[in-house]
């Protein structure tokens, strides 16, 4: 045929190497071809470890712009670097078979440095280090970007410096594997690792069906689940994903994936073994395996890392709340107030008590610290908050009435307490409102310090978009250490009451819960 294949590349020594052989392939079976060089962001900028750039696909972004504009009719990619999904028009036209799959470890003198507390190993990828990490939890990894042999220089010139860790394919493609290296094999290798990838356009039939003439089968297949475990698990170059799969002599299709925290602390691993036939659901299997036994949270933990904090929660967040916030959010909690609860008397309870008034779940906490529940004989009970509602009801006995604020509770009570008498179990820090209106009413209000609340929170960023307030005294903590800017979002009307005399945005959630400040949040976001 006479069409001339243009073949875009990177122009550092490995990618040229990489896109001659597929030149050399395409050739052979007689077809014409011109290499196009081009340089790539990811050989730019070398001063950073590729996850700290925040980019996906930062080695192939401009051969896919260079194939989009007609400069380049198919481009060359180590598949490792391709983002799982692909820019609209562009596809996968072929892969190589599979060189390699290995991570190779290069060292200076000897392995001792292996049985030793400390050591320094230099890498530029997260899932490496964080594999290393997680075997070596006492080494210290240091950054190393550039190429193959600059790479290896920066190991030979550094004195600090133990080893190196390298692509074990992109040595031996170069023929520069030095005399002092192994192959890590306890290491998972990134999806796609040791594989060529040639897109091209979606439209350009006539490309497409040239290339499916050099394109292995079986690697296809393994780096498809591969990278479709990736996909599912929504990472790329900024988290440590690895995963493996190959076939066996029996047909069998063998496959191995782990994700870790960044420090290597935390890992999960799959493992899965099908008849080749049968693989069509592996990478979905092993992908919600992860992610059922914690994988969304470590992965939420990594994509926030690293990005400034825009909402603060006055509160300990858990995990699942933390989940919950909208992307746009980078949550950070600290409880601004500490509990603890007084020594209180038998002759407190030792009575029948006809009227009380319980306005948190801190004071029946307290209550039966000191008291079994049998003991505590109310007649009637009165609370503030569903959740404290629930609690007593849980814990304690029946309540005859709610409220959503010890005003209102007040209010009520005036109107239909049963005798002129009550017991609040309360906070050293506590509102006025509800003694000093029953006060007015002439109903006699017998108060008990339940419990102590001591300020505690900390100094945090100023530029903060909100604040979360969860009670009158999370609002008086917070602002003996920070100045009240941003927006004030509350979980009740008396927090928000005590939020207004500071804030110029205060927000009161729909209902007195943490959830419900949380949609609070989420709304200032969509």
């Amino acid at each position: 045929m006479s069409k001339i294949i243009r073949i875009g590349t990177r122009d550092s020594q490995l990618a040229m190497w990489q896109a001659k052989t597929v030149q050399s392939q395409l050739e052979h079976l007689g077809h014409k071809t011109v290499l196009v060089p081009i340089k790539s962001t990811g050989d730019l900028v070398l001063d950073k470890p590729l996850y700290e750039l925040g980019i996906t696909g930062i080695f192939t972004k401009t051969l896919d712009i260079a194939m989009l504009k007609g400069i380049i009719d198919i481009a060359v990619h180590s598949l490792k670097d391709v983002p799982t999904v692909l820019p609209k028009g562009i596809i996968q036209a072929a892969v190589l078979k599979r060189g390699n799959i290995n991570d190779t470890l290069v060292f200076k003198d000897n392995e001792e440095f292996l049985s030793q507390r400390d050591a320094i190993i230099a890498t530029g990828s997260l899932r490496r280090r964080s594999q290393w990490l997680n075997r070596y939890p006492t080494h210290t990894i240091v950054g190393l970007r550039g190429n193959v042999n600059s790479r290896l220089e920066k190991l030979d010139t550094n004195e600090d410096w133990d080893a190196a860790i390298f692509a074990g394919a992109g040595l031996g493609r170069l023929n520069i594997t030095p005399e002092n290296s192994i192959n890590l094999h306890w290491m998972v290798p990134a999806p796609g690792q040791g594989a060529i990838m040639i897109t091209a356009l979606e439209a350009d039939e006539e490309t497409r069906a040239i290339c499916t003439e050099i394109n292995d089968e079986v690697t296809e297949i393994c780096t498809k689940i591969e990278r479709e475990f990736l996909n599912r698990l929504e990472g790329g170059c900024t988290a440590p994903i690895g995963a493996i799969a190959y076939i066996n002599k029996e047909e069998e299709l063998n496959f191995k994936g782990v994700l870790l925290s960044k420090d290597g602390s935390k890992k999960i691993e799959v493992t899965k073994v099908v008849p080749v036939e049968n693989r069509h659901n592996v990478a979905e299997f092993c992908a919600d395996y992860i992610i059922g036994k914690g994988g969304k949270v470590l992965i939420d933990q990594i994509q926030r890392d690293g990005k400034a904090t825009n909402i603060y929660s006055t509160k300990k967040l858990t995990e699942d709340q933390r989940l919950s916030f909208n992307d746009a959010v980078v949550a950070d909690s600290h409880n601004a107030i500490k509990i603890s609860s007084n020594r209180l008397s038998k002759s407190v309870v030792r009575n029948e008590i006809e009227n009380v008034i319980i306005t948190s779940k801190n004071a029946v906490e307290s209550l039966l610290t000191n008291f079994s529940a049998p003991e505590l004989q109310f007649k009637n009970i009165y609370c503030v908050g569903r959740r404290t509602k629930r609690m007593v009801e849980k814990r304690i006995g029946k309540v005859k009435h709610t409220e959503q604020s010890a005003k209102k509770l007040a209010d009520y009570l005036v109107d239909y307490i049963d005798g002129t008498k009550v017991t609040y179990f309360c906070s050293d820090l506590r509102l006025d409102d509800l003694p000093q209106i029953l006060t007015e009413n002439n109903i006699e209000v017998n108060e008990v310090e339940a419990y102590q609340t001591k300020f505690d929170a900390e100094k945090v960023d100023a530029n903060l978009d909100g604040i979360m307030f969860y009670s009158p005294s999370t609002v008086e903590s917070y602002l003996k250490e920070n100045k009240a800017n941003g927006i004030a979002f509350c979980i009740g009307e008396t927090t928000a009451k005590e939020a207004k005399k500071y804030f110029e945005d205060v927000r009161v959630a729909k209902v007195p819960t943490v959830e419900s400040v949380i949609e609070l949040v989420n709304e200032h976001y969509v």
